[in-house]
């Protein structure tokens, strides 16, 4: 078996690589003056089960490239297996036509990967469940239920006050998943409207927040506007605390300020996605790593195990 990482997020590959007990495979993934990018790979991979592990996070265009053109290379240079890990999968919120005459971009992204030679894919919380059919090769997506859930009973004892709230209706089915993993606590669901792309308006709330400290879980944070939003509509609805769960910490543009001046206790992320600088300075921020639960999906793929447990 050999790991290979784009530039995308070395940290967490390294992590990987250390929770597997193994070196990273030696490449060169670099730009030319241009800024095309060139990939050497420096080690023998003939042979091997290869994965490629690689966020398509911003720069998402650029970081696709990458993972499309590792994915070549490994296969010129005849790697048995090929699987692109995506912790991140990019370009996830475009899975279907929203007016007449826009694109499914999901649909695009995922037969680039495949025609590009990936035997498999490997990723982390798709925006929507159904994108794992747009791949014409096996798709595994990883659940941070378990994960995050750990998180929280560490960080927030359990008991009847403690309240799960999705941000939208159609988080419900993640939120619920979070919830029976927190001794079937209850359940609130924002009602919001989307006046345009990162902009949201809660219209109503639905369940009883009141007394109760409620954790939003959701799977992006983008402009981070509807977590903020969402917070003070509890908020103003009679909860104590709110705070804040999402499986990936897009946080672009003025989104770590917007977190440091909201009435969230905290936001918690994973690290599917490289922390900006910004993000690393606010205070109100914390990362959990997922790099075990990636790092065992693959030691299970690589020894053709059961990646189902996982989820249990």
């Amino acid at each position: 078996m050999k790991l290979l990482s784009g530039n995308s997020n070395r940290p967490l590959a390294q992590a990987i690589a250390e929770y597997l007990d193994m070196p990273l495979t030696r490449a060169q993934v670099r730009r030319f003056a241009d800024l095309e990018v060139f990939v050497t790979i420096d080690e023998n991979v003939r042979g091997e089960d290869v994965f490629v592990i690689q966020s398509t996070s911003y720069p998402a265009n650029d970081n696709l490239m990458e993972l499309l053109i590792c994915i070549d290379a490994l296969k010129r240079a005849s790697g048995k297996r090929i699987t692109a890990v995506l912790p991140y999968f990019g370009y996830a919120r475009q899975d279907r036509k929203t007016g007449g005459r826009t694109p499914i971009s999901a649909k695009l992204v995922a037969n680039l990967i495949t025609r590009s030679g990936a035997d498999r894919v490997l990723t982390m919380d798709l925006h929507a469940g159904q994108i794992q059919g747009f791949f014409d090769i096996p798709t595994d997506n990883l659940l941070p239920s378990r994960l995050l859930a750990d998180d929280i009973i560490r960080n927030y004892p359990l008991g009847d006050d403690l309240m799960v709230v999705s941000p939208d209706v159609g988080g419900v089915v993640r939120a619920r998943a979070l919830a029976k993993r927190l001794d079937d606590a209850d359940l609130a669901i924002v009602d919001k409207r989307r006046s345009g792309p990162g902009q949201s308006e809660v219209m109503n709330i639905i369940g009883d927040v009141a007394g109760r400290r409620c954790i939003l879980f959701d799977d992006i944070a983008d402009s981070a506007g509807t977590l903020c939003n969402a917070a003070h509509a509890l908020i103003a609805n009679g909860a104590t605390s709110v705070s804040a769960y999402v499986t990936h910490g897009v946080l672009s543009g003025a989104a770590a300020e917007r977190v440091a001046n909201s009435v969230l206790t905290e936001l918690v992320v994973t690290d599917s996605i490289e922390a900006s600088d910004t993000t690393k300075a606010c205070p109100k921020i914390r990362y959990v790593s997922c790099a075990p639960l990636i790092g065992e999906a693959i030691r299970r793929i690589a020894n053709e195990e059961s990646v189902s447990k996982l989820f249990d």
